[in-house]
């Protein structure tokens, strides 16, 4: 949909409809837009044009965060880890959690030791071996979060056992939360009203009874969120006007081979319609500021985003410049953390059966259909294509592009953090300093984000790998320290600047099937100059 006269809409929707109960104040649920009912996004689906009334209500969404500061209102407050080479900071974690589908890991890693180290597979990570160590080492780096950055976060589906997952989470670990809705999801099987007609006849019944869903708990809403120990204020949820792709017009269309023959329709017909998502709305970033006396000059902004996949680089690199715009007067420290999907592509490319879990929410039915219907779609792209110079965009996109020798079609984003600056002449830091980085790497960005070998270390991975293919470096977390004029600051300070940038991968693989096809990531931001390097290293 287009986004350019969303504000507008969304004031008018404020006026016209709050005095019915749009905007709702309670001890129990956040503030924010009121979200719609089953038979409203059933007409989202059905109708493009829908009544004026809805589409203010599906504008309001869009546009207005839920906000909650009820942890610190009951007397939460941030922990503010104490390291001997840091002195106090803040650790901040950014995790695509796609949508929370393994949500008691995700609320486990983050809160109880005892029960995340349950969910481990014993024959692979025994008692007492290193391997459990090391997973049980990244949990307790999480634990001491004071700011988790959310994308792909759920609310109100079958497949996430209708949670409300960026609620749930903050008053599992004792946190205030934002979460900014991106789209409304009208997909017919997650609605629950897809017939199968297409199927084989012996299938339609199961397949209905699959997706059956309760109406009443179905909200069908997918976003960004971020929580936080600190209170939340200045929360805004802003749209983007660069929508490159349009996901109810484009993918309500579906391919062009479902016009084949009768003879396979059936399985082309059902794998399309469970892999495709049909959703109102957009990409978004979601910005909020946290509070504190201990932090430089008392506040930071908080930024969250999830750039589009199905588009290619130079459209994402338009969703920055609006983000950068959008950031550029700020004065504060500021954080940026997302899914950036910097795989110099056009479309991710994900496992199938994965896919359509996502949409189903069921392990049980595709154990038994899965030969049938969802094999063979595990690397949807050529094993070799592109050979050395894939993998290396793939591991380090913010390598130099040289065009038809060595492309790299994402070096111009990099290019474009590197070369902004703020109004107040503030850089985002840029510095790889061995003894700041989680492995002693002097790279570009090594402080704030964990390089590999070669490259980064990878973050999102599809089903299966082969080599190195299927694996990419998407998420990045990015700090405006409050004394840095430059990306790579010379003998500038390092207060509130990044540190010890890690990508726990050994925690997000440790439980059956992955917790998330992405790993999270986490850094470190000392509260006052630290000593570890200026006086003779670690």
């Amino acid at each position: 949909m287009n986004h350019n006269p969303i504000r507008n809409l969304v004031l008018t929707a404020l006026l016209l409809l709050a005095p019915t109960g749009l905007v709702r104040v309670s001890a129990s649920e956040p503030v924010g837009p009121e979200p719609l009912a089953h038979d409203e996004l059933v007409r989202l689906y059905e109708q493009k044009n829908p009544p004026a009334a809805l589409r203010l209500k599906l504008a309001a969404l869009l546009a207005t965060p839920f906000v909650s500061n009820r942890a610190s209102d009951e007397g939460a407050r941030p922990r503010l880890p104490l390291s001997p080479l840091l002195g106090r900071f803040v650790r901040v974690v950014f995790w695509n959690i796609e949508r929370g589908m393994e949500y008691e890991a995700v609320e486990a890693a983050f809160t109880d030791p005892e029960r995340f180290a349950r969910l481990l597979d014993p024959t692979k990570y025994p008692e007492g071996g290193e391997e459990r160590a090391a997973v049980l080492r990244e949990a307790a780096l999480l634990r001491e979060a004071d700011v988790v950055v959310l994308n792909e976060v759920d609310w109100g589906l079958k497949r996430t056992d209708y949670r409300n997952v960026a609620a749930d989470l903050a008053a599992a670990t004792g946190m205030n939360y934002a979460y900014g809705v991106e789209f409304v999801d009208v997909t017919p099987i997650n609605l629950g009203t897809e017939q199968f007609e297409e199927a084989a006849a012996e299938d339609r019944a199961e397949l209905r009874e699959v997706i059956a869903i309760n109406p009443a708990r179905y909200r069908g809403l997918h976003g960004n969120a971020i929580l936080s120990r600190f209170p939340l204020e200045n929360v805004r949820l802003v749209p983007f006007k660069t929508q490159p792709y349009d996901w109810y017009a484009d993918a309500k269309k579906g391919p062009s081979k479902l016009e084949r023959g009768k003879e396979k329709a059936g399985e082309i017909v059902f794998r399309e319609k469970a892999s495709r998502s049909v959703r109102r709305g957009g990409r978004t970033m979601l910005l909020a500021d946290i509070v504190h006396p201990d932090l430089p000059g008392g506040r930071v902004t908080v930024v969250t985003t999830h750039l589009e996949n199905r588009t290619k680089p130079k459209n994402r690199r338009r969703q920055l410049k609006e983000l950068l715009d959008e950031i550029k007067d700020i004065r504060n420290p500021v954080i940026v953390a997302g899914d950036m999907n910097t795989s110099g592509r056009d479309s991710t490319p994900t496992s199938v059966s994965r896919e359509i879990r996502k949409r189903l929410g069921s392990r049980s039915f595709w154990l038994k259909r899965g030969i049938r219907y969802a094999t063979g779609f595990e690397l949807p792209f050529g094993l070799v294509r592109g050979g050395l110079n894939q993998y290396r965009r793939q591991a380090d996109p913010t390598v130099r592009d040289v065009p038809w020798v060595a492309p790299n079609p994402e070096a111009k984003f990099f290019e474009t953090l590197k070369k902004f600056r703020f109004a107040d002449g503030g850089a985002f830091d840029f510095r790889g300093d061995e003894e700041r980085s989680a492995v002693e790497s002097d790279g570009a960005l090594s402080n704030s984000n964990q390089r590999g070998g070669k490259g980064f270390v990878t973050t999102f991975e599809v089903a299966r790998t082969i080599g190195f293919v299927g694996k990419f470096k998407l998420d990045w977390i990015f700090v405006k320290p409050p004394a840095l004029n430059g990306p790579y600051g010379g003998d500038q300070p390092y207060l509130f600047a990044p540190h010890f940038g890690r990508t726990l991968k050994d925690l997000n693989h440790s439980v059956e099937g992955r917790v998330s096809d992405h790993s999270p990531v986490t850094v470190d931001l000392p509260l006052a100059e630290p000593r570890l390097a200026r006086d003779g290293g670690r």
